[in-house]
């Protein structure tokens, strides 16, 4: 995957980042808010667009994972082992559940309603929101996974676990009784993301090996045979390889195109249909930690975060970025065929 454009300049700083490493971060589906979670035991909610801070919640524990549920609320994933609800008018939490061990992941599945969760405890669950505050009444079920769940990702009814172990369990949330699918990675080092194409297709997976699967849940021959895997977030010094993990993948939610984030620093884009990279953004001052796209893709949120692969080293701060998106970045170009002798 090759391309010849410049890079642009990193993009916007937001003011007041996270005072620890960034775990994730995520755009509203309604607006241009950002809520960001952090090892400094926060959550944050920014205004992106105007570069304003909205709200900041404290935590028990460092907050691996956030998402929203709508502009008024969302959730969180704590090593407290607690999976909360934030109301962000009101300033003010509750916690909708608890799992045995930190909590890796949250998602808000709109298609069922519930907030599903993935832990260290080897299990994933699913809750229903809108019960009564506690554990008895919110939890929908529990469903034991092969090993530590690392990422997870939902498209319609579908979700998608990876954990440790290189497994991958398919859900239909319609239908939790087994995994839809059992997969083991085709890449064969650790999974670092997963995270699902928007036409429902599939899903992309990255590694700590500088690698990304393209994945197909269409388990035909004619789709099976579309899957590949391709280098990335590497480059060559002094006639070695020096590979980097790949902490991030987002897709643009209009061309379904995708970036990736890696601990060297750089943000890619690429066109998986046609297997190219279409941009690559100027380094950034530290790791990649998490990527996301707002809900019109006119925007990129980039947690410039040091995630500590070297070890307890000193890094740059910890930072958020917010770049404008060209379609010169994201937009696939149409392939051009020769023309047909006459």
């Amino acid at each position: 995957m090759t391309s010849v454009h410049p890079p642009p300049v990193p993009g916007r700083e937001l003011s007041n980042p996270p005072m620890d490493g960034i775990s994730n971060l995520r755009f509203s589906n309604h607006s241009d808010n950002l809520l960001v979670s952090s090892w400094d035991k926060t959550v944050r909610l920014y205004d992106a667009s105007s570069n304003i801070l909205r709200g900041e919640f404290m935590h028990g524990g460092p907050v691996l994972d956030c998402c929203f549920h709508d502009d008024s609320s969302g959730f969180s994933a704590s090593t407290d082992n607690k999976v909360r609800r934030i109301m962000f008018s009101h300033e003010k939490e509750d916690v909708i559940g608890r799992h045995d061990a930190p909590v890796r992941c949250i998602e808000y599945s709109y298609a069922a309603g519930q907030v599903i969760t993935g832990s260290w405890d080897k299990t994933l669950k699913c809750w229903d929101p809108r019960g009564a505050s506690g554990q008895e009444r919110t939890l929908v079920g529990t469903y034991p996974q092969p090993e530590r769940v690392y990422s997870l990702s939902l498209v319609g009814n579908r979700v998608v676990v990876a954990t440790a172990g290189r497994h991958v369990n398919v859900y239909d949330l319609r239908n939790m009784s087994q995994p839809e699918q059992r997969r083991e990675s085709s890449l064969k080092y650790q999974t670092r993301c997963v995270r699902c194409y928007p036409n429902g297709t599939g899903y992309a997976l990255s590694s700590v090996e500088g690698r990304v699967a393209m994945e197909f849940f269409d388990l035909s021959e004619t789709s099976q045979a579309k899957k590949y895997a391709f280098k990335c977030h590497r480059k060559s010094e002094a006639g070695r390889d020096i590979v980097y993990p790949v902490n991030a993948i987002a897709f643009h939610p209009v061309y379904g195109t995708f970036a990736t984030g890696g601990c060297d620093g750089f943000v890619n884009v690429w066109d998986g249909n046609n297997k190219k990279r279409l941009y690559q953004y100027s380094k950034y001052p530290t790791s990649i930690a998490a990527l996301s796209f707002s809900r019109d893709g006119g925007l990129l949120a980039v947690a410039s975060s040091y995630t500590f692969e070297e070890g307890d080293m000193p890094h740059e701060p910890d930072a958020i970025f917010v770049r404008s998106v060209t379609e010169i970045e994201v937009k696939p170009k149409p392939k051009v065929y020769p023309n047909p002798p006459a």
